[in-house]
């Protein structure tokens, strides 16, 4: 994930938990550990398409929405994709099978963590550490990491994620707006009611 994913993920996350509406530079580049160029690199796309104002020393998020779909169509999770696999198990016995510490994603983490699940699913999406996929393998000795019709993913963890309690529901809405099942159109309306009531 790039650098101004992480902020736009900053700045709707706390938007929605925290009600936060104005940003410093400063304060994103603190945060983060960035340099102020890389915030203000990040932030040009979203003073050009009206979404922020700048005044002085801060600016102010003007669309959440507006934000949010600009990252939905900006990201491209395949490219955060370390592998793939066919694994034999029903999707519910797969969840229950990873290690417990797990970092879901997508359509799991729709469910598990916010009881959203307007449609059955088949695919499971996992976040990890490369040093941890090797452990998660080792619980699905029967996965294909050739098939062709994989139903298993393990996405690259970026070290900001570890940063929220769990994964953010604009995490979960981005990746969704990217994916390539039937059923995704049917998880995005459900989150986007919540996360735009």
């Amino acid at each position: 994930m790039l650098k101004k994913e992480a902020i736009w993920r900053e700045i709707l996350i706390q938007a929605r938990m925290n009600k936060k509406a104005i940003f410093t530079q400063k304060e994103l580049a603190a945060y983060f550990g960035f340099s102020l160029s890389t915030v203000f690199n990040a932030l040009k796309v979203l003073r050009a398409a009206n979404i922020i104002s700048v005044s002085g020393r801060n600016f102010r998020l003007e669309s959440y929405q507006k934000l949010l779909y600009l990252w939905a169509s900006f990201r491209t999770f395949r490219n955060d994709l370390a592998y793939s696999a066919r694994i034999a198990l029903d999707p519910k016995k797969i969840e229950s099978s990873v290690p417990p510490d797990s970092d879901f994603g997508l359509y799991s983490a729709s469910v598990l963590l916010y009881h959203i699940e307007p449609a059955d699913y088949d695919h499971i999406y996992l976040y990890a550490d490369e040093a941890r996929i090797a452990e998660i393998f080792e619980r699905f000795p029967g996965a294909d990491l050739s098939s062709k019709n994989p139903n298993f993913f393990i996405l690259k963890k970026d070290q900001w994620l570890t940063r929220y309690a769990e994964m953010p529901l604009e995490q979960i809405f981005v990746d969704i707006w990217n994916a390539p099942e039937w059923y995704a159109k049917d998880f995005l309306k459900n989150i986007e009611d919540k996360l735009l009531p």
